[in-house]
């Protein structure tokens, strides 16, 4: 009788489709995956640990690099604790900034998504398309922030300036042309016979085995969980915005794909509402602790600006105890666990990132698919090693 043999192979860190330093060690029987484990120990960033010597302001532009495709995203979540820990109220004006930057810092990763896997199938000429919108995008961010990849815009109480002269008209130049280009990414992709059939009934995860590996993000709604924390748990005023959460049915690669399309336009209109809405005010918090006076104060009274560098002087220093803060990230539930010992620096930090968790269920998509599906599952769940091994 013929002797039937497992061989193992790497997929991977130095694959292009493994979207970073994934290494995947695969068992195969012929083609056909009989086991799939994923190694993610190779950058190391020490993000969790190198916050303990930083002082809570200081750990913002640590954030950033976690998901760089999502940075005001992490921006948001850090701060959110911290400011959860000392008990602060963000004005209502840099609240609604916060919301306009984190929707249009996730239209931007799910471009980069959208370009980079279909890229990993074999479709190129989409990956232009979305990085002529995601720069649009990224010079937004610039002109608000100073920064494009790692802006570094969110600060504890509020947010680091206001919007400059002319930039709104940017804006709403954008958020008005965007639905039109969603439609090309749809006129290519969506109804591609080759495109269905790398996508269709590929990488299907069940509702209750998104659930039971910890999923969130578009990878759990695309197996029809209805469950998005800006909904479930809103944070920065977004009780006061009108959007949907699109689900998919079957949790295969190409209801991800479609979750994602139907996200940005829901964040594109996010945007718009906020745009519309727009409260004047001030953009940080007046507590001493975070914050300068604002210059025409300073001018004013400079015996407060006195007190207050006085008071910065003594020590920043919060409550002792522990809070956890989770945001909607781009790729799902992003979350920060901060305990304090009252001193200015965080005694510890632990992050709950989206795309560590989804991996996880990668195993339980792809094992008994052949291994050209492991290059479309990979793609779908949008993963960013930075996050994951930090």
């Amino acid at each position: 009788m013929a002797e039937t043999r497992l061989m193992t192979i790497n997929m991977g860190p130095q694959h292009p489709a493994t979207h970073g330093v994934l290494r995947l060690v695969l068992e195969l029987d012929g083609e056909v995956i009989v086991k799939a484990v994923p190694h993610i120990g190779h950058l190391h960033r020490g993000v969790e640990k190198l916050a303990e010597s930083k002082t809570y302001h200081q750990v913002i532009p640590l954030t950033d690099r976690l998901d760089y495709t999502n940075a005001m995203g992490n921006n948001l979540g850090y701060v959110l604790a911290v400011e959860k820990l000392l008990g602060i109220e963000v004005p209502k004006r840099a609240q609604y900034l916060r919301v306009m930057m984190a929707e249009l810092q996730r239209i931007a990763a799910h471009l980069i998504w959208l370009g980079t896997h279909a890229l990993d199938i074999g479709a190129m000429t989409l990956l232009f398309y979305n990085f002529r919108e995601r720069e649009e995008v990224l010079r937004i961010f610039e002109e608000v922030a100073g920064g494009r990849l790692t802006p570094t815009y969110m600060r504890i109480g509020g947010v680091s300036k206001d919007l400059p002269d002319g930039i709104t008209d940017k804006i709403w130049s954008f958020v008005r042309a965007f639905p039109d280009h969603i439609k090309e990414y749809e006129t290519l992709l969506t109804k591609n016979v080759i495109w269905l059939k790398r996508t269709q009934g590929i990488g299907i995860i069940s509702k209750e085995d998104a659930i039971n590996w910890g999923m969130t993000g578009p990878s759990l709604r695309g197996s029809g969980v209805k469950y998005d924390v800006r909904k479930a748990f809103p944070y920065s005023s977004y009780d006061e915005f009108d959007f949907d959460i699109p689900i998919g049915s079957v949790g295969d690669v190409y209801d991800r794909y479609i979750v994602r399309l139907r996200e940005m336009e829901w964040s594109n209109a996010i945007v718009e509402q906020a745009l519309e809405r727009l409260p004047q005010g001030p953009i940080l918090s007046d507590n001493p602790w975070v914050a300068l006076p604002p210059k025409d104060h300073v001018l004013k009274d400079i015996d407060a600006l006195i007190r207050q560098f006085k008071i910065a002087s003594e020590g920043f220093q919060p409550p002792k105890g522990e809070v956890y803060v989770s945001v909607e990230a781009s790729k799902g539930e992003l979350g920060y666990y901060l305990v304090s010992d009252g001193s200015n620096r965080p005694m510890r930090m632990r992050i709950r990132p989206p795309s560590f968790l989804n991996l996880s269920a990668l195993p339980k998509m792809i094992e008994g698919s052949l291994i050209a599906d492991v290059i479309s599952a990979i793609g779908s769940i949008d993963i960013v090693l930075g996050e994951i091994d930090r």
